[in-house]
């Protein structure tokens, strides 16, 4: 998935991920949420052997990609 927002320095790839971090944001921003769903997700994408990455530049939006292992299906496994 990618947007066309602000964009997100390279430098704070890492801090997006950790909880309640909304990089922007001031007392008197219009911006909603917690800054809990980017730290969820990736928690989430790990716990299933996955990650949740992000791409982008400063000045041109973000690319985010969700990897997860492939399962098998019983029919693949041949059972």
């Amino acid at each position: 998935m990618s947007d066309t927002g602000p964009g997100i320095p390279p430098d704070k790839f890492e801090a997006i991920f950790e909880p309640f971090v909304q990089l922007g944001r001031s007392l008197t921003s219009q911006q909603q949420g917690t800054g809990l769903g980017l730290a969820i997700s990736r928690d989430l994408a790990r716990a299933m052997g996955g990650d949740l990455l992000v791409d982008g530049a400063p000045d041109g939006g973000a690319k985010f990609t969700l990897t997860l292992p492939r399962v098998e299906s019983m029919a693949e496994q041949g059972t």
